[in-house]
């Protein structure tokens, strides 16, 4: 209340943080109650470790889902696992969650997959809530109007003992981006974009709220794509406020409220946004007819430019070295070997169509190597029951099983040495896809057109 004893205007993120405050412990420190606790097999092993030696029962199993995703093969998923730390990993998760009884998708099972694509199609993600999991692209379940971030294992471990977490209320940027994108430009680009205009330390300290005209026309998927990469600015998450897309999206889904909780559900989500006059410690503007496909040149989210434009003057030149473009001016005419069209950024059923509706009737160049990997099984089977995985295979392309696959390079997906790959994942660290392995970041438009003609293309000129 201010001194007129009126309401003062509130954020969303205020409006979510504030709901769910259990203690206020110092000026700046809150406990914060978590709605939903999402675990996967390679940041809960010590977590359950710690529980164990403390003798602490866990305090709501019911919040907890459990999957097996970054370690897991893509291939023959009905055999054991060969890799030996892959193994370990997967089986230890197994173990956990049979001994505290938490309910586990794993290899096998119908809702197996990233744990980034199951948590929003099963209607287990909702408008308002608070998520977490040990995994930093958990920001991908803000474009649901909820404050969700990764946290560490001690966290994971703090979640499964309170169902709480200490925490530091973050500071609020306001990023609007007004405009109808160009055709052929998707929401991978604008995020992309938008990095390479912040940096990747541009958001540090922040939590997001992504709004504007061109944010408002973005389909579900196309949000998720979005709140996804706010990590690569150095944010602690990003969200979006809901609306009919994301009813639409919702109704129906396993855990989603029904019949007339449902209608209850829905009137207050309609309440979930920014009052007018709110205001934010930072606010940028973007335009998004400014934007075009995008690529990624260098080692970091951040060194991304315009498909046909040139590399910046004040260009890294260790991220150019490691990346062997040095005699380059541009990437236009790049050739390639491997295009990976997966991860936790664009592996759901909207980006398979549009590679699929791009690469239809046409073939792969002969050296590529096209790998696509649903996020789900939900997206295998619906990938199947559309028949694009006919599609694909008479394309070139070998559409593989549900996990995180090439995106970090700890399972069996790895890029070779000193090979290009243009990846629709989140991150091109050096390294990140396997040692020495050199990424570009594009959108599954991009991507699809690279495969088809083994180099970097404007893939408007071929729309």
């Amino acid at each position: 209340m201010n001194r007129l004893g009126k309401k003062e205007p509130k954020t969303l993120f205020d409006k979510i943080w504030d709901a769910h405050v259990v203690k206020q412990v110092t000026e700046d420190r809150q406990v914060i109650y978590i709605d939903r606790h999402f675990i996967h097999e390679v940041t809960s092993p010590q977590a359950f470790n710690g529980l164990r030696r403390r003798s602490i029962p866990i305090f709501r199993k019911d919040k907890i889902t459990a999957t097996a995703d970054h370690n897991v093969p893509t291939k023959n998923q009905h055999l054991p696992i060969v890799e030996p730390n892959s193994r370990k990993q997967v089986d230890t998760l197994i173990d956990n969650c049979s001994e505290y009884n938490i309910p586990l998708y794993g290899l096998g099972h119908e809702k197996q997959g990233i744990v980034h694509v199951i948590g929003p199609e099963q209607g287990l993600t909702k408008p308002g809530m608070t998520i977490v999991c040990g995994d930093s692209h958990t920001s991908t379940h803000g474009a649901f109007g909820c404050i969700a971030f990764g946290i560490g294992t001690s966290q994971v471990e703090q979640v499964m003992a309170t169902q709480c977490l200490l925490l530091e209320k973050p500071q609020k940027m306001k990023i609007e981006v007004d405009g109808k994108l160009s055709k052929g430009v998707t929401a991978k680009d604008l995020i992309l974009y938008i990095i390479s205009k912040l940096s990747t330390s541009g958001g540090t300290g922040y939590f997001i709220e992504y709004t504007g005209s061109a944010i408002e026309t973005l389909s579900m998927e196309g949000r998720m794509t979005v709140c996804n990469m706010s990590i690569e600015m150095g944010a602690r998450g990003g969200l979006i406020a809901p609306d009919e897309t994301t009813f639409d999206y919702l109704k129906n889904r396993e855990h989603a409220p029904k019949e007339e909780h449902w209608e209850m559900a829905v009137d207050f989500w309609n309440n979930l946004k920014s009052d007018d006059g709110c205001s934010f410690d930072k606010e940028y503007l973007f335009h998004a007819e400014e934007i075009s496909p995008m690529v990624t040149y260098g080692t970091n989210p951040g060194m991304g430019m315009g498909v046909s434009d040139f590399f910046p003057l004040a260009t890294n030149r260790k991220a150019i070295d490691y990346m062997g473009l040095n005699d380059q001016k541009q990437l236009i005419g790049k050739e390639v070997q491997h295009v990976f069209i997966g991860s936790c950024t664009n592996a759901r059923i909207e980006d398979l169509r549009a590679v699929a509706s791009f690469v239809e009737g046409k073939q792969k160049a002969e050296n590529i190597t096209a790998l696509i990997v649903p996020g789900s099984k939900k997206v295998e089977r619906q990938a199947k029951k559309e028949g694009l995985d006919i599609i694909f295979k008479n394309a070139g392309f070998e559409l593989r099983e549900p996990g995180c696959s090439a995106c970090l390079g700890m399972n069996e997906d790895k890029i070779p040495s000193g090979e290009y790959c243009v990846s629709t994942s989140n991150r091109n660290f050096e390294g990140r896809q396997g040692p020495g392995a050199r990424t570009i970041l594009a959108s599954p438009l991009t991507a699809a057109a690279a495969a088809i003609h083994g180099k970097i293309v404007d893939v408007r000129e071929f729309l």
